[in-house]
């Protein structure tokens, strides 16, 4: 086998990878080297000359010139009485250059270098994917169900790329079919052994952003910016706009006339219940928008602390907190604010401690009365809302004379 015909075994290769040449013979060159070494133990006295305008290689050996009869490898040295039947002028300690043809290292070392061929191109190959989607990182793609397995699904490209979808990057509801086309997101590329493995998830937040500039083209011409996108994969999700242009609805522009323009985001995500918030500088305003239609009363925010107290009335808890906290929670994350529910009650709903006033078993001296007045609970409820150890520190009265109280208030609600 000639160069030539050698390179030639490798051409559908080259066209099914996009290989350039360039980039081939570059692999042809370093495959020789190490083929030399592994002949030789060392390529020092070899040297490769690849043509790729030619599609041919050249393998030159330097033959070091010594005296007669002292040569100790006569693979890479020359006596010099032999040198000089080729040019009487060489010298001890020159070289002589020498082609060696691919044939003559002989039949085993051709097909150790196609072996070593067929490794560095698919090292090459290897190298070449992990570039490609490390850059698309982030970035929605889409492949055909391949193997479904216990703990993952194998999807494939049209370029027959592999991607790692994990059952804990799907969403909850996903049920996949073979050959069904799936869309995710990039999460992360890393090498498995030699060959980069490609994870995708469906449950990211960012999974999510590109959707929304899928389906809404003033996001994607960056008109309506996405602030802050939060979800529980399957369940629920808040995503906070704005727009640069005050004349702007980035939210009616996100929603669409009926929902129509994220329609197709929520059935991409199964189902997934979506809120569109407008985004505020304003972190009570923020709080407040990220809740929800909810009626609150008033926000306490600490910002030093990202701490966020919401008062609001006993009817509105469980709007605020929502099924299995999903509200709160996902609030929390929008605004950045550890958000916490103050229960409000009616002043209907409670009772004045004068109403307790008397010396009959179930009554309270006016002297305990006067104590809780000094600092400011005037009511029954504003008593049991205080902690025990809380009480002791603000008055002068004994835990068992407080517990003796809070437990007739107590009676009083439950009757």
């Amino acid at each position: 086998m000639n160069g030539l015909a050698l390179i030639e075994a490798f051409g559908d290769f080259k066209e099914e990878k996009s290989i350039s040449k360039i980039d081939l013979m570059a692999i042809i060159e370093d495959s020789l080297k190490t083929l030399l070494r592994k002949r030789f133990d060392s390529d020092d006295h070899f040297d490769v000359i690849v043509n790729p305008d030619k599609g041919d290689f050249q393998i030159f050996l330097n033959k070091t010139i010594v005296e007669d009869e002292m040569s100790e490898d006569d693979d890479l040295e020359i006596e010099l009485s032999e040198a000089r039947k080729l040019d009487p002028t060489f010298e001890v300690g020159e070289f002589y250059t020498v082609e060696i043809p691919i044939e003559q290292l002989g039949r085993r070392s051709i097909l150790t270098l196609k072996q070593i061929l067929a490794t560095k191109l698919q090292e090459y190959n290897n190298a070449a994917l992990y570039e490609q989607f490390r850059d698309r990182i982030g970035e929605i793609v889409i492949g055909e169900v391949h193997h479904i397995r216990h703990k993952h699904v194998i999807l494939l490209d049209d370029e027959d790329n592999e991607f790692i979808l994990p059952k804990e990057k799907q969403i909850p509801s996903d049920f996949f079919k073979k050959g069904e086309s799936i869309r995710a997101i990039v999460e992360s590329v890393d090498f498995k052994g030699s060959k980069p493995q490609i994870v995708v998830s469906r449950t990211a937040p960012r999974f999510l952003e590109k959707l929304l500039e899928l389906e809404i083209p003033e996001i994607q011409d960056g008109t309506i910016m996405l602030k802050k996108v939060v979800r529980i994969p399957g369940e629920k999700a808040k995503i906070a706009v704005d727009a640069y242009d005050d004349r702007i609805d980035p939210v009616g522009a996100c929603v669409g006339v009926k929902g129509s323009r994220i329609h197709g985001v929520v059935r991409e995500l199964r189902n997934e219940n979506i809120d569109v918030i407008q985004w505020s500088k304003n972190p009570e305003i923020l709080v407040k928008r990220a809740l929800g239609n909810i009626t609150i009363n008033k926000i306490d925010i600490n910002e030093e602390t990202n701490y966020a107290l919401v008062h609001t009335p006993v009817e509105e808890i469980s709007r605020v907190i929502g099924k299995q906290g999903q509200n709160i929670r996902l609030a929390s994350w929008l605004s950045g604010f550890d958000i916490d529910v103050y229960r409000e009650s009616s002043e209907e709903d409670d009772v004045e401690l004068k109403e307790f006033v008397g010396t009959e078993e179930g009554d309270i001296e006016q002297w305990i009365i006067d104590e809780f007045q000094k600092i400011g609970l005037n009511t029954a409820k504003s008593v049991l809302d205080k902690e025990t150890e809380a009480l002791l520190h603000l008055t002068d009265l004994e835990e068992e004379t407080i517990e003796e109280v809070k437990a007739i208030l107590r009676d009083e609600f439950e009757d």
